[in-house]
């Protein structure tokens, strides 16, 4: 287990709490899903935090963003849901409160000292199993000419338009 640590430290930069939260949610998706870490998009991971947590996802599941079997959902929240593909079962993870308030190394010993059931409250998850990453055909942005994948093309003025070149027709986005 140290081992592994050392490796996802070293893949970070730094030990942080942020990065044994990870730690410990990849930890506890192989024990519970019943797999060591994903060769292809056996394992998927959607994160609902773009934290120091997801390189130890990386590093312990090889769930990675290029691999399409990494997903990030910005709530903010520390919550991990995984699917394992081979077997059907999916996790959701959520960090349950610290007991008092520490020092970010107090944190981090804290979140490295204990079992993942002791750390996260697991559920079903509530999101649906992700389809297989897509590959798409690239399509040329008739305005800045540079490639983008075909399901980002919007359509105006008779153009293919990527999103950054697409003025989106905002009359109807009223804000309350």
């Amino acid at each position: 287990m140290e081992k592994l640590w050392r490796k996802t430290v070293e893949f970070h930069g730094h030990e942080c709490p942020g990065l044994a939260i990870g730690f410990q949610a990849a930890l506890a998706a192989k024990e519970y899903l019943g797999c060591t870490y994903s060769e292809d998009e056996e394992l998927v991971c959607i994160s609902e935090n773009d934290a120091c947590g997801v390189d130890a996802l990386q590093v312990v599941l090889k769930c990675t963003l290029g691999k399409g079997n990494l997903m990030i959902r910005l709530t903010g929240k520390s919550v991990y849901h995984f699917y394992n593909r081979v077997n059907g079962k999916s996790i959701r993870l959520s960090l349950k409160p610290s007991p008092k308030p520490m020092n970010k190394e107090d944190y981090k010993k804290y979140f490295l000292s204990k079992e993942p059931k002791d750390l996260f409250d697991a559920s079903e998850t509530n999101i649906d199993f992700p389809e297989k990453a897509r590959i798409f055909n690239p399509i040329i942005c008739d305005k800045c000419k540079e490639k983008t994948a075909d399901h980002y093309i919007r359509i105006q003025n008779d153009q293919k338009l990527c999103l950054d070149c697409f003025n989106e027709y905002k009359r109807f986005y009223i804000n309350v």
